[in-house]
């Protein structure tokens, strides 16, 4: 029986191993995608805009530029009525983590022990993984690959969705630790009601205990790897993310770690950050909202909640992009246009929408110098779309490239699709 689960899982193996798409080969040519609607990311639009491009950065950001007048090598993409955006960003997400949450092997996302922040997402990270292909044809093209449980995860890092591996994926290595700040309620499900936890305060003094404790260590011998692993976190080199849902937890949260000194902090989930709008405007606190297809978090809320959240957030001054947590994460990382589409649909302006998963991500990850937006000297990281890329009707990806590579958009389910439409022409 061992022998043939051996076998069988050596077989998958096999074949998942030349079922993955070649990284795409290095920009030789000059490249110009001309008369399309440019959304910069920033918030800017051109409408009938050229974007050219060369060894991988962008070049020529403007109008449109007629044929006679084009007098460079330029391989011209004639795009005219479709739209150009920077590749999509993906913050928060474990996409090369886990590959098929029912086999245990396959999945590397969490760590045994509460606080890990020598644990890197970087190394454990997998650039063959199926789930990476999945995601492309919607325009995610870069991710903040990110460990998850205990109370403090591990480090993120920030890669590239076309790859032969973890060394070449990467964009910025372990650039951020990630604090889970204790809740402090416990459910009561047979009541249907939250309860005081009991065991909340004694969480935060453990968390106090470790950060002061690492603090002294830094520069004590024998070297202690985890207290070492801070020591970037205090001369703020590297950002904390607070992962806290709760008005309490955030506001707890944010205290303590500005008592710590911690220069660089950002909020993740904050379901009810909506109550402390001015108190994370103080402290310049930028804010990852969750996924907005999901019910409220109290039952006295507004069923509209999750939508209006980044509306209410922008408008009063905040940093903002979209968390990928939560239930099938990974898969849902295709849906991240349609995210934002969706919090534009409840009242944020689009080309607002759109920065949340552009412009405003790379920011808030400390990227923004080289993507996030259309401009020159960037790097041609950018998607094609026929249509608003938004809007699950309309985003149809005919071109994407990274650094200026071109990268292919076929998955194992556009060859699934091309097979049975084939087969039906047929009848």
């Amino acid at each position: 029986m061992i022998k043939k689960i051996f076998t069988l899982t050596s077989l998958l193996l096999f074949n998942m191993s030349f079922s993955q798409q070649t990284p795409g080969d290095e920009q030789t040519n000059k490249i110009l995608i001309n008369n399309c609607f440019v959304h910069i990311g920033n918030g800017e639009i051109i409408e009938d805009g050229a974007v050219g491009f060369s060894e991988g950065k962008i070049t020529y950001v403007g109008k449109s530029i007629s044929n006679d007048s084009i007098n460079e090598k330029f391989n011209v993409i004639n795009a005219r009525g479709k739209h150009l955006y920077p590749g999509f960003i993906a913050v928060n997400s474990t996409l090369g983590l886990v590959e098929i949450d029912a086999v245990r092997a396959s999945r590397d996302q969490d760590e045994i022990g509460d606080f890990l922040p020598h644990i890197r997402s970087l190394v454990a990270y997998n650039a063959e993984s199926k789930i990476i292909e999945s995601v492309r044809p919607n325009g995610v093209l870069i991710a903040q690959v990110t460990p998850r449980g205990g109370v403090i995860s591990g480090k993120s890092s920030i890669m590239q969705m076309d790859a032969w591996n973890w060394e070449d994926a990467v964009i910025k290595s372990d650039e951020g630790i990630h604090l889970n700040w204790p809740s402090p309620y416990s459910i009561d499900y047979r009541n249907r009601k939250l309860t005081k936890n009991k065991n909340y305060l004694k969480s935060v003094k453990l968390i106090d205990n470790f950060f002061s404790e690492s603090k002294v260590s830094i520069k004590q011998s024998p070297l202690n790897i985890p207290y070492e692993s801070m020591k970037k976190i205090f001369d703020g080199s590297q950002t904390l993310y607070l992962h806290a849902n709760y008005e309490k937890q955030i506001v707890d949260g944010v205290s303590f770690l500005k008592s710590k000194k911690i220069k660089n902090i950002v909020l993740i989930h904050g379901e009810e950050s909506e109550n402390q709008i001015d108190f994370l405007k103080k402290h310049e606190i930028p804010v990852v909202i969750s996924k907005p297809h999901r019910l409220p978090l109290s039952e006295d809320q507004d069923l509209n909640y999750p939508y209006k959240l980044a509306k209410t957030l922008v408008d009063g001054g905040l940093l903002v992009s979209i968390d990928l947590a939560g239930s099938m994460e990974r898969i849902h990382t295709r849906n991240l246009p349609f995210f934002a589409g969706t919090f534009s649909a409840f009242g944020l302006e689009k080309e607002e929408a759109l920065k949340l998963i552009t412009y405003n991500a790379a920011k808030i990850l400390k990227i923004d110098k080289n993507y996030g937006s259309i401009v020159k000297g960037k790097s041609a990281t950018l998607i094609l779309s026929d249509g608003d890329a938004l809007d699950m009707r309309s985003n149809n990806i005919s071109h994407a490239y990274i650094d200026g590579r071109k990268i292919s958009l076929e998955t194992h389910q556009t060859k699934l699709w091309n097979r049975y439409q084939n087969k039906y022409k047929k009848q």
